[in-house]
């Protein structure tokens, strides 16, 4: 069951990157459709009296959504007369409104003509796209790197002075200093905005004039467009370089359209960034509270009914741990946090709403109990004369648990490790309560002091899934994504659990004397 889910996940992930072929569609009522082929399915029986029965319909891949309000159409076999696959038929790649599929009418620079026709305008229109891509990716880098930095230089200077308000007595000569750093930022920040707007025009000075199958005729800026292709004249060479760079587009860029197109690379880093806290919070934690009732508590009621409790947590719903996390952590200890080191900041919270931190932790309390039964069961299996011979040697306990007993029960410890990194990785319930969001606006780690800002809120692949599935506008275009992310997802934990698996085994064949 699992490898069929397997190949299923694989089968609609990994198709999705390749460059499919343009089949026009000429119908019995004289209209062509271009799309893409997407689906074929037996017509569904309906009880009226001339509905066909044991027919088959396709599902094409339109786009042009902007023409036709619809991605997808579904078409009877029986009314289409012809297919052809036309040479110049081009796959355009857009920032907006998702696909568009037609052929090259002219490419121009206002109102001049500069090329018409398929071949001069796919000519003319390649360095034209390129062009603008390089312009987005300055627009990008002012955007993020030069007017983010600003804007977080200011911001922090209001912070400063807000902080000086609140004070009994103000030092007026810092505040003028404050002000003045503050208006000079202001200035930059002013001719920053200018050069912006100045790309953003540059992008409309060029536009291409597109048909559709019927002649119906599309202008678009130059600058909407990502690529375009001729997908039914590129050899399987060059389809399969696509393919690639589809499959890095994803694994690298942000997500556009609603989440639909684009990349997942927010939600990749959010979710390893996510696991690795709850590891570092969770392993030591678990490890020292299952050596207290294993090594040092008295084996009494208090300890069987602490036992009792750990495992009764184990089955806990996860959302019940999500409500916790967003009670205690983020109202309690993130809004305390706010008045006591955050004051200038209020009434917007800094800690006090959900983050990278507080559902790291949230996981962490729910996985504890994972880690903490494991541990017991590998201390337990460590052999008792390892202890006496320790202790008979001279070593203290302390010594004799640091030397010997942790590290011949350290393959059981990275089994809790492992359970809980596989587990964590796919909640997505508590998420929703303490900190993930559908887009996040940056990432938790920069180039700002303190570099990782674990307040910040993330995007995880979990949630994306979710989001992209059951919350997205155009649920046929989002299918694909949702395969893709998936994928990422399955691959992520399968990376995760054979790297704590492969130290793991490392640990055995070290202290081969242990049970484990």
């Amino acid at each position: 069951m699992i490898a069929g889910l397997l190949l299923l996940i694989m089968a609609n992930g990994l198709g999705f990157f390749w460059p499919k072929a343009l089949v026009q569609l000429s119908l019995n009522d004289g209209t062509q459709v271009l799309g893409q082929m997407n689906a074929k399915e037996m017509i569904p029986y309906s009880n009226t009296p001339d509905a066909p029965e044991g027919k088959h319909r396709i599902q094409l891949k339109v786009g042009n959504r902007d023409l036709y309000g619809l991605d997808f159409r579904w078409i009877d076999e029986d009314a289409i007369q012809a297919r052809s696959y036309p040479k110049d038929a081009v796959f355009v790649e857009r920032r907006e409104w998702g696909n568009f599929f037609g052929k090259i009418l002219e490419v121009r620079k206002g109102s001049t003509v500069l090329a018409s026709g398929s071949q001069s305008g796919w000519n003319a229109l390649q360095p034209l796209v390129h062009h603008a891509n390089e312009i987005h990716e300055t627009i990008q880098h002012v955007e993020t790197d030069v007017i983010g930095e600003i804007n977080y230089e200011m911001e922090d200077i209001r912070l400063q002075l807000r902080g000086l308000n609140l004070t009994e007595h103000p030092d007026d000569q810092e505040k003028h200093s404050l002000n003045a750093q503050l208006e000079t930022l202001q200035s930059i920040y002013e001719k920053e905005a200018e050069t912006l707007r100045t790309l953003y025009d540059s992008l409309r000075d060029y536009s291409v004039v597109f048909i559709d199958a019927n002649g119906q005729a599309q202008s678009l800026p130059v600058g909407q467009i990502i690529r375009v292709l001729h997908p039914n004249q590129m050899p399987w060479h060059e389809k399969a370089l696509v393919y690639l760079s589809n499959i890095w587009m994803v694994l690298s860029e942000e997500p556009r359209e609603a989440n639909t197109e684009g990349g997942i690379f927010p939600a990749i880093f959010g979710t390893i960034m996510m696991v690795l806290m709850m590891s570092i919070a969770v392993v030591p934690f678990g490890i020292l509270a299952a050596i207290y009732l294993n090594e040092y508590a008295h084996q009494g009621i208090l300890v069987r009914f602490v036992r009792i409790a750990v495992n009764n947590l184990a089955g806990v719903p996860s959302i019940v741990f999500g409500v916790f996390g967003l009670g205690f952590f983020v109202y309690a200890v993130g809004g305390t946090l706010d008045t006591l080191f955050f004051p200038e900041s209020l009434p917007t919270p800094t800690f006090g709403t959900g983050g990278l931190l507080w559902a790291s932790l949230t996981l962490a309390l729910m996985t504890v109990p994972v880690v903490i039964v494991a541990t017991e069961e590998g201390l337990s299996a460590v052999p008792r004369e390892y202890r006496e011979g320790s202790l008979g040697l001279g070593a203290t306990k302390l010594e004799t648990l640091l030397r010997v007993v942790i590290p011949c029960a350290m393959p059981g410890i990275l089994t809790g490790l492992i359970l809980a990194i596989s587990r964590a990785t796919g909640e997505v319930a508590p998420l929703m309560l303490t900190g993930v969001v559908k887009l996040a606006p940056s990432l938790p780690l920069d180039s700002y002091f303190p570099f990782l800002h674990i307040d910040r809120k993330f995007m995880h692949l979990g949630f994306h899934i979710y989001d992209v599935g059951f919350q997205s506008p155009n649920v046929e275009a989002a299918k694909p994504m949702v395969y893709v992310t998936t994928l990422v997802l399955v691959a992520i934990v399968v990376i995760l659990n054979l790297t704590a698996v492969a130290l793991r085994n490392r640990m055995r064949r070290k202290y081969s004397g242990s049970t484990v």
